[in-house]
């Protein structure tokens, strides 16, 4: 009980620390999810739309998961060096594989006799895409990108014992900030990963077509 006063009396006396660090955790956040997205998202969506690639699909994401976040940062060190750069790619490393898996099932699992009727009526493949199937699939779609987002922020940690950054520089240094320091940096990374699946959350549920929040 003491030990989580104490942390926040650290938060209070530590601010501007705190919101420095947590500008640096959301920046490099930001843009691992950001690059998973631009890399997974189409392909998952293509592949899903093709009806091909399962193989692939759940390959890169049993690799993925296999992979431990520290050792894709400490393999980077020796390609990279030390930095932003080098945490970010271990961290879209790790995004890829949920955003990918749930992006090829969220199209792949569309009924095909919807998507046979819209070809009956003249569709082409590519307004099938986009006016059949990525409506239909927002739902699973954007549980990839949640997964991806929480999992991202709460392993963003690690990029201190790179150069990165961030909270985790606070949380692996009690050294300096006491362990009330490490407990409210934990606390606070614990927040915003809630914060960003609540954020994606009410995204889904604005984008999703209101008869496909019906048949849920």
């Amino acid at each position: 009980m003491h030990a989580f006063l104490s942390c926040f009396t650290f938060m209070g006396s530590h601010f501007g620390l705190l919101l420095n660090r947590t500008g640096e955790h959301l920046l490099l956040s930001a843009a691992a999810v950001g690059v998973a997205l631009v890399i997974g998202l189409p392909l998952g969506v293509w592949l899903g739309h093709r009806g091909r690639g399962s193989f692939l699909t759940v390959s890169i994401s049993n690799v993925g998961r296999a992979l431990p976040s520290l050792a894709l940062i400490a393999i980077f060190l020796g390609l990279l060096g030390i930095g932003f750069l080098n945490v970010m790619t271990a961290l879209v490393i790790m995004a890829i594989p949920p955003i990918l898996t749930h992006a090829y099932l969220s199209v792949e699992q569309i009924d095909q006799d919807l998507v046979r009727a819209g070809r009956g009526m003249g569709l082409t493949e590519w307004q099938i895409l986009t006016r059949i199937e990525l409506p239909l699939a927002l739902p699973v779609l954007f549980t990839g990108i949640r997964i991806a987002a929480v999992y991202v922020i709460s392993s963003a940690t690690l990029a201190a014992v790179a150069g990165g950054g961030g909270l985790g520089d606070i949380i692996l240094n009690q050294v300096s900030y006491g362990l009330s320091g490490v407990v409210a940096a934990a606390l606070w990374v614990a927040a915003l990963a809630l914060a960003a699946d609540a954020l994606f959350g009410t995204i889904r549920n604005w984008l999703t077509p209101r008869g496909v929040q019906a048949t849920e």
